[in-house]
């Protein structure tokens, strides 16, 4: 979609919502995957459309995890950060895949390829570890299926989707 047919959908979607500030999260999602992220622009778009202030808008962005108000890479890899995970050795899977790409968690490969971040939860439990890359799921995880998986996006990149 262009920015004019975001602008277009949402607008008529608020218009004839019972309730239109239920559409902010779609709205920022809209938004984020047109620009990779919810820029401070973006954000300010959602408010306006909304009638929200930036504020109110930067609470919920801030608040949900697959809302990146930074710019991320190619890759956003999810590592699950709940009970279900440290169980099954999430923190050396995090760990893992924080010294194979040469990054802390939050930070983006300087090849822009790959972000690691931490999500409360993925819901993968019987996976467990797992993790979440650009909305696909994979588990369970050890060093050698880690390897694979960030060998097959680096060599046969497919289309980026930033879904949550």
């Amino acid at each position: 979609m262009t920015l004019e047919e975001i602008l277009e959908t949402y607008s008529r979607r608020i218009q004839e919502s019972e309730h239109p500030r239920e559409q902010v999260v779609d709205v920022m999602y809209a938004l984020q995957k047109q620009y990779g992220y919810l820029s401070d622009d973006a954000l300010h778009l959602t408010a306006e459309l909304l009638g929200m202030t930036p504020l109110e808008v930067e609470e919920l962005a801030t608040f949900y995890d697959f809302i990146y108000r930074k710019p991320v890479g190619r890759y956003v890899i999810h590592i699950c950060d709940g009970v279900v995970c440290w169980m099954f050795q999430e923190n050396s899977v995090f760990a893992y895949l924080c010294k194979t790409l040469e990054v802390e968690p939050g930070e983006t490969t300087a090849d822009g390829m790959f972000t690691i971040l931490p999500s409360a939860c993925l819901g993968y439990c019987d996976r467990a570890p797992a993790m979440l890359i650009n909305g696909r799921l994979y588990g369970p995880l050890d060093p050698g299926n880690i390897d694979e998986i960030l060998h097959t996006l680096r060599t046969e990149p497919g289309e980026t989707v930033i879904d949550r």
